[in-house]
């Protein structure tokens, strides 16, 4: 018997993809499972244009096998079989595929596809098998044919017999090596794992002799070793369903056996698209946040299926990185896939359907924030800050998709409100959105500078998070509002002329007071004046520029922290008694004035929540004013 060589090219490949192309070995069974399922669907598209032929769906199956001792596994199909000369093409010839040409050849309709488009997907075998056999019996033919090989060397064809249409794989499994195991896809409890992982939704049935204990008859404590023919696989996805089937407890059900998580979704998703491009997804907002979320361990993506058949464990292309909480699953079968089905081309079918999922998930959340305030809520808790993040990632090129999700505290209302609803209530002659920002809500009410806006009885929002004023940075304006931070060196009131007025005279009328106090201060603040906006305390903080005195906190965190400073404005209240005693020490002693300006200027850190830069001296002069 002649053996016959791979062309040099195949040859090539062959070893490439045997030692790097596939990164996970558990997937030659899938592989061989879609070659089988391929098999099968020729047979049912023959039954169409050839009336002599009966497609009766229980004659059609995939029979696995293990022969533990002799480390043999068998797939074997009752599909449409392969002549010798399709033998020779389709598998002396690497990435010649038959379920290509016969999908190229063929239209295909009703419902149906053929997985398999590339001839690799075969010979991923040879990543656990020492030998390869295919013995095989084509449709219409009276004689069967035997291909064998041991890898690159070569292959050989002659006849053989076979009783029944359809193609047998035998593999020899290799032995176990220094780092690899290979006796797993020798156990009946491993291979039935895997079928389920990639293969539980092929439209055929996968059928194996399990093994089980079960109890003896008539005994109470006896166990048998039962030997049963069992259906490995599912066959119909939920997500081929009608929705009207389908009940919350279905979608919950499917949720806990794809260990999307341990909670209960907060709703999901269930689409069906079928027009240019078609795919089917089941999608998921979880209720709590998984606890590697914020790590880098935390990979996002949805599973991604063609045809029934798990491609990817996580597809990150199908999902931005603020919605990718997201858990759930995607079937396409226009997908173009490359040669070993794990890494996905990124053309333009795959960014439509995800530029879909991305329009569905805020639609979702959407109508749960109109529809079921408290479970967005909920929601909110958990991955608001996410969507911040969103906000603030790409320099706010996302801020429109999201900025209507968002939510904040506010001071005229005990609960979370949204942009929309802030904006709504705002009284006619109020221009800007006011926000003040602060480790808690506890110490924003406290802040000196939310008094002028609170007795006007305007709204502030209150800003807890550390990205909460990053991405209110980006967004930049809402409905025509712009954002304004209390502690804006101008709060752009409309009726604030005869109080600045007076600031500014009260200014003018201490001008060498306050170059005295700037010039104690320099380097520390870029300028001292009179407040407008204090009311009953003494002294607060306002800023100049961009960068907010949470925003410099935040900064200076940071492990590579450039050493962002806001510019600071020392205000103070020039109708509290402490101004007085400011006036009084710069008239008689100036040691006094000195000592009394660290101390505001300390005090105003303190109230910030900004460190003391030395707390030694500041203790010693609070004991200077009480000796």
């Amino acid at each position: 018997m002649e053996k016959k060589l791979f062309q040099a090219e195949s040859k090539r490949l062959l070893d490439m993809m045997i030692h790097s192309i596939y990164s996970n070995k558990e997937i030659f069974l899938r592989e061989l499972i879609s070659n089988s399922s391929d098999a099968i669907d020729k047979i049912y598209y023959r039954t169409l244009t050839d009336d002599a032929l009966i497609f009766d769906q229980d004659d059609y199956y995939i029979q696995l096998s293990v022969d533990k001792d002799n480390r043999i596994l068998k797939v074997e199909d009752t599909g449409i079989g392969m002549t010798k000369e399709e033998l020779e093409e389709n598998l002396g010839t690497i990435a010649q595929s038959g379920s290509l040409a016969f999908k190229s050849e063929n239209e295909i309709k009703d419902g149906h596809d053929i997985i398999g488009q590339f001839g690799v997907g075969f010979y991923s075998a040879f990543m656990v098998a020492d030998q390869v056999t295919v013995i095989s019996k084509a449709l219409g033919s009276e004689e069967a044919y035997k291909w064998e090989s041991s890898g690159a060397d070569g292959y050989t064809i002659e006849p053989t017999t076979k009783e029944t249409v359809g193609t047998e794989i035998i593999l020899t499994i290799k032995e176990n090596a220094e780092e690899e195991n290979y006796d797993e896809f020798l156990e009946e409890s491993r291979i039935q794992s895997i079928i389920k992982k990639y293969s539980d939704f092929i439209r055929y049935p996968i059928k194996m002799n399990v093994t089980e204990s079960k109890l003896k008859e008539g005994t109470e404590d006896e166990y048998e070793q039962i030997i049963e023919e069992k259906t490995l696989n599912s066959m119909v996805p939920i997500w081929r369903k009608n929705k009207s089937e389908l009940t919350d407890e279905d979608y919950n059900n499917f949720y806990a056996e794809k260990r999307y998580g341990f909670d209960q979704p907060l709703a999901h998703i269930h689409t069906s698209v079928d027009g240019a491009i078609r795919y089917n997804a089941i999608l998921y907002i979880p209720e709590k946040m998984p606890f590697d979320y914020y790590s880098k361990e935390f990979e996002k993506g949805l599973e991604l299926y063609s045809s029934g058949v798990l491609i990817m464990d996580k597809c990150p292309d199908l999902l931005p990185d603020y919605f990718s909480f997201v858990k759930g699953m995607v079937d396409s079968e226009d997908l173009s896939l490359n040669i070993s089905r794990e890494i996905l081309q990124q053309d333009r079918q795959l960014k439509r359907i995800a530029n879909n999922i991305e329009k569905k998930i805020k639609s979702e959340l959407q109508s749960m924030l109109k529809n079921d305030r408290e479970k967005y809520e909920t929601f909110y808790e958990a991955f608001g800050r996410q969507l911040k993040f969103g906000v603030y990632s790409d320099y706010g090129m996302h801020k429109e998709v999201l900025q209507d999700l968002l939510m904040f505290s506010s001071s005229k209302e005990n609960k979370l409100v949204t942009l929309d609803e802030y904006v709504s209530r705002m009284p006619e002659e109020q221009k800007y959105i006011y926000y003040a920002s602060g480790d808690s809500i506890d110490r924003i009410e406290k802040l000196p500078q939310t008094e002028l806006l609170l007795e006007k009885g305007y709204e502030i929002l209150y800003f807890t998070e550390d990205v909460d004023e990053f991405a209110i940075k980006m967004v930049m304006n809402y409905k025509e509002k712009e954002f304004r931070s209390v502690a804006s060196g101008d709060l752009g009131l409309d009726d604030q002329e005869k109080e600045e007025k007076e600031a500014s005279e009260e200014t003018e009328e201490n001008k060498e007071l306050f170059e005295s106090l700037k010039d104690i201060l320099s380097g520390k603040v870029t300028d001292v004046r009179a407040s407008k906006r204090l009311r009953s305390h003494p002294v607060c903080l306002a800023t100049d520029g961009e960068i907010t005195i949470e925003m410099e906190k935040i900064l200076q965190a940071m492990p590579d922290n450039q050493n962002v400073q806001a510019d600071k404005i020392l205000e103070i209240n020039t109708n509290h008694q402490v101004f007085q005693s400011l006036k009084s020490a710069f008239a008689t002693d100036k040691e006094k004035l000195n000592l009394y300006t660290n101390l505001l200027y300390n005090q105003a850190l303190l109230i910030e929540g900004l460190p003391v830069q030395d707390p030694v001296d500041f203790t010693n002069d609070i004991c200077k004013v009480m000796v």
